[in-house]
This record gives structure tokens, C-alpha cells and sequence, in this order.
């Protein structure tokens, strides 16, 4: 084999193995700030407010028993014990769609819908979404008749194994994570799972499409002008598609890597675009789904999503 034969395998391993690295550069980046700019003011009577739909609300969101609110914010992570108060106090707290200003109000964390200056936040311990590097091969399914690995065995040994901070064996066994959309069984990359049903819901309906990005290793030397191809649209066999965005990141003779990002969730939507511009796929990773990215998680690996992440999802489609 000569020199220039061996570069060009180097070169074109290179392609191929692109792991867990991040494939979108640091000005793609949106700058979100999560920070609670919360004003100091004095507290006022606690009375009624305007729900979310702008109408006055005269309810009583008092729970005998329950949790003072300033706590059950300070938990959910919206910021210290002082910072809720003064959330509270300014008016910026609902309960139910009860504006409250009294900090000392009881409520029940697992059944009343708390929001934050409209937004809504996850004060239930029970909710939770994880984002998971889904490895090439495992089946987004709940079960398969046919015996391969399903995403469903992923949710229950991150079950399994945080039983301790859920609350218990029990309680953890007693809680079910779903998939929340679908990537098909040869392409890896970020998936969630979780047991928010509203959050679920919007992220899979086709009116809240989300923004999606995968890089995918293709087949040949990519032309300059292919980015602004698929920008153009792609007609397919089930109508046009069009990517918001598309970046050629490497090439080589036989490989070349091109990150694509775009709303649409038909099926296996990418890779039929990149086979229709004369570029079949080779590997395909979702790496960013909406405000979030993969970063550094390695296949199989799975965390809780944080609390900025999930408020940004919410704000994303509108919750």
C-alpha cells in the first residue's frame, strides 16, 4: 500500500469515528438565561389573581397540610428559600391559576400545577425526564417481539439504579418512563424518557415540532454546494423537506460528515434526504433536540435532565 493510500484511510477512519464529540460549533449556540432576577418587595395581601387565560381567579389554593410554597419552589430548584419569597411577594407565583403573595400558603407539590411567571414548574418529585445517548442497534419500543434490545430496559436500570434518590425501591419499580418520539434502530443520539405526560405530548405533536440536529457520516466526497441544496428542499416520494440549516463539518474520498437541522419528525427523514442528494448514510447521531445538546454522554449512558433544561423545554412549546 502506498503513502498516499494510507493517508486516505487514516483520513477516512477519521470521518467515521466521530464517538460522543460535539459537532456543532460554539456561535450556533443560543445564549438562554436561566438566572431568577427577582425584585425585593414587601409582601402583600394574598388574595385573587389572573389565571394563565387572563381571567380573575377567586379559588383558594390553600392546602390543609401541605407544603409552604416558598419550600416547594426552593425544592423544585427555582432558586434559594429567599428568592421564592420575594417571587411570591411580587406577585409572579400562581397556584392553579391563583395569583399568591403570601409565602406562608400550603399546597400539595404532587397535584397543583405551579407556575413562575407563567411558566410552569415541576414541583411533583415523581415527574421525571432523562435523556439517554441512545446506542445504534437498541429498538425505540417499549418491548419487540422479536427479542432486541428496547429502549424500555434503559428506563428500568435508571430506575433501578436511583431507586435511592426516588424515593425507595418501591416507589421507584411503581414508575414507568416512555420514549418521547422515536429514533429508528440504526441511528444513536439523544433521546428522552420520561413520565411528564404533558411535556410528552407537546414534544411528539406535530404542531410543536422542535428543532432537531444530526450529524451523519454519508458516502462520498460532499460538494460545497450541498448545504444550500438541502436548504433549498428535497423533493421525496411523501413531499418536499427543507433543512433549516445544513453544515459540511469533513470530507474525505469515500466519507464526509454533515451536521443537518430541522423540524420535521417524519420518518427516517433524514436519511431518505441526504439518499435523494446521492449521499446514503453511513451513521446518523441526533445530537441537539430543541435547547438541548448530547454533549459528552457516551452510548448507553443516561442523567437527569436539570431543572434549566426542563424549563427550557416547557418554554419551547409553550407549557
Amino acid at each position: 500500500m502506498n503513502p498516499s493510500q494510507d493517508h486516505r484511510d487514516e483520513r477516512t477512519d477519521a470521518v467515521l469515528d466521530f464517538g460522543a464529540e460535539e459537532f456543532y460549533d460554539a456561535d450556533d449556540l443560543e445564549e438562554v438565561d436561566y438566572e431568577v432576577d427577582a425584585p425585593s418587595t414587601a409582601p402583600a395581601a394574598a388574595g385573587a389573581g389572573a389565571g394563565q387565560d387572563g381571567q380573575a381567579r377567586t379559588e383558594d389554593p390553600y392546602v390543609a397540610g401541605g407544603q409552604r410554597l416558598q419550600k416547594v419552589l426552593a425544592h423544585a430548584g427555582v432558586g434559594s428559600r429567599r428568592v421564592c419569597e420575594q417571587l411570591i411577594a411580587a406577585g409572579r407565583v400562581s397556584v392553579d391559576g391563583v395569583r399568591v403573595t403570601e409565602p406562608g400558603v400550603r399546597v400539595d407539590p404532587a397535584t397543583q400545577e405551579i407556575r413562575v411567571d407563567g411558566s410552569r414548574v415541576l414541583t411533583d418529585p415523581d415527574v421525571i425526564t432523562i435523556m439517554l445517548h441512545k446506542p445504534a442497534g437498541v429498538v425505540t419500543t417499549m418491548e419487540d417481539p422479536q427479542g432486541r434490545p428496547t429502549v424500555a430496559e434503559y428506563a428500568e436500570r435508571y430506575l433501578t439504579e436511583h431507586a435511592e434518590q426516588l424515593g425507595g425501591v418501591e416507589k421507584a419499580a411503581a414508575l414507568r418512563l416512555v420514549h418521547v418520539g422515536r429514533l429508528d434502530a440504526d441511528t444513536e443520539g439523544l433521546l428522552l424518557l420520561s413520565n411528564d405526560g404533558e411535556l410528552t405530548h407537546r414534544l411528539t405533536h406535530p404542531s410543536y415540532e422542535v428543532a432537531k440536529t444530526y450529524v451523519a457520516v454519508v458516502k462520498g466526497r460532499v460538494g460545497a454546494g450541498l448545504p444550500r441544496r438541502l436548504r433549498r428542499g428535497v423533493e421525496l416520494e411523501d413531499g418536499p423537506i427543507t433543512a433549516d440549516r445544513a453544515v459540511v463539518k469533513d470530507v474525505s474520498p469515500d466519507a464526509s460528515i454533515v451536521e443537518v437541522t430541522l423540524h420535521s419528525g417524519r420518518n427516517r427523514i433524514v436519511r431518505r434526504m441526504l439518499a435523494a442528494v446521492g449521499h446514503p448514510v453511513i451513521r446518523l447521531s441526533r445530537t441537539r433536540l430543541g435547547p438541548l445538546t448530547l454533549g459528552d454522554l457516551r452510548p448507553g449512558a443516561m442523567r437527569a435532565l436539570t431543572g434549566a433544561e426542563v424549563s427550557a423545554l416547557q418554554q419551547e412549546v409553550g407549557l
